[in-house]
């Protein structure tokens, strides 16, 4: 008998049991001393099974949390940090571009400002003449 209860609880631990078979385990484990964990277990089952499930709706509803503003609040603050930052990024942004233009232009103008250096270099050298004679010389003296 123990080795038939063996047989069917490894097919209904494996899940390969049917319903004459479970039937016909109740039976012999209601019939036998040991297997007292199994006995157990199918009372407990037979218990469970007789009891009517009882569902009931709840009652008490649940109130919406004062506190959502805060998340609204922390929401736009968010948003209006968002886009300040944003702004202030822009501004120097654009500042940066202002102060690259200008000093391209201060360079342009030191670039012009030494070519024309070196072609007033031949006047510069000029100005130490005293008289127009000592550069094209003296046409009325022969």
């Amino acid at each position: 008998m123990n080795r038939r209860i063996d047989e069917l609880l490894g097919k209904y631990w494996e899940a390969e049991s049917s319903l004459a078979e479970e039937q016909e385990l109740k039976r012999l484990l209601q019939s036998t001393e040991d297997y007292e964990d199994e006995k157990a277990l199918f009372s407990g089952l037979k218990d469970l099974s007789t009891q009517e499930p009882s569902l009931k709706m709840p009652t008490k509803t649940v109130p919406i949390k004062s506190g959502n503003w805060l998340n609204w609040a922390a929401s736009v603050a968010i948003l209006l940090g968002s886009v300040w930052g944003w702004t202030v990024y822009e501004q120097k942004q654009a500042e940066q571009q202002a102060y690259m233009e200008v000093m391209q232009a201060f360079a342009l103008i030191q670039t012009n400002l030494s070519k024309g250096q070196e072609e007033m270099k031949v006047l510069n050298d000029m100005k130490y003449l005293n008289t127009t004679n000592q550069l094209f010389g003296n046409p009325t003296i022969k």
